[in-house]
C-alpha cells in the first residue's frame, strides 16, 4: 500500500489498516481487543476507522514483543 497522506490524520478501515501493517484484519481486531489499538471513530459507528499512526505504533510494538528472547 503506498501512502502520501498525513499519518496522524489519515483514518484507515480495518481491512486498509491490515494490509499497511502487513497482517490479517483478524490481526487488527485482536489488538483492538487487547488494547493496543484503539478506534478514532465512535464505538456506534459501524465501519471502525484506526488512524494510521496508531496502527503504524501497534505494528511495531508486536513485532517487537515478538523479537523477545528469554533465558532458560
Amino acid at each position: 500500500m503506498e501512502f502520501d497522506g498525513d499519518l496522524q490524520t489519515t483514518l484507515w478501515t480495518t481491512a486498509q489498516a491490515a494490509e499497511a501493517a502487513g497482517v490479517k484484519p483478524g490481526v487488527i481486531r485482536a489488538w483492538v481487543h487487547r488494547g493496543h489499538l484503539k478506534r478514532a471513530n465512535s464505538p456506534l459507528s459501524r465501519v471502525p476507522k484506526y488512524r494510521a499512526i496508531d496502527v503504524v505504533k501497534a505494528e511495531k510494538a508486536t513485532r517487537a514483543r515478538a523479537r523477545r528472547t528469554y533465558a532458560a
